[in-house]
């Protein structure tokens, strides 16, 4: 497994900041299910243990639609998903790539994935949260 480093982010005014450890290039999923359609949505798959909320868990919201395994964390103040609690991936977050500082200067690889089918797909992803 590659070498990871610490990569900062947060939402648009501030009150969410978090840290991601990411390795020099990876994979961003582009998805089109309902929500990531409709939000523009491009995330990474991180390990539980590769995340850290530095601020802000008192400024989010949760939502949650269907099963409500997935959960939506959106600021209160800005409306901005920074991360979120994947379905596919319970044990790890799905970190907003364009959420991260420095999401413009990172190697990422973009993948369509097929998240309208997602009980066929989504296994394509359970690897993803492992450390």
């Amino acid at each position: 497994m590659s070498e990871r480093h610490p990569h900062s982010g947060g939402c648009h005014c501030g009150a969410v900041r978090f840290e991601a450890d990411l390795p020099d290039g990876f994979e961003v999923e582009d998805c089109n299910c309902s929500i990531c359609a409709k939000n523009g949505n491009i995330h990474v798959i991180v390990p539980g243990v590769h995340f850290r909320l530095l601020k802000g868990a008192d400024a989010m919201t949760e939502y949650t639609f269907n099963t409500g395994a997935a959960k939506h964390l959106f600021c209160k103040t800005c409306g901005v998903k920074s991360f979120y609690i994947p379905r596919s991936n319970p044990d790890g977050l799905a970190v907003t790539w364009r959420c991260l500082d420095d999401w413009d200067k990172l190697n990422v690889t973009v993948n369509r994935f097929d998240g309208q089918n997602w009980e066929q797909n989504a296994g394509t992803l359970a690897h993803k949260s492992k450390a």
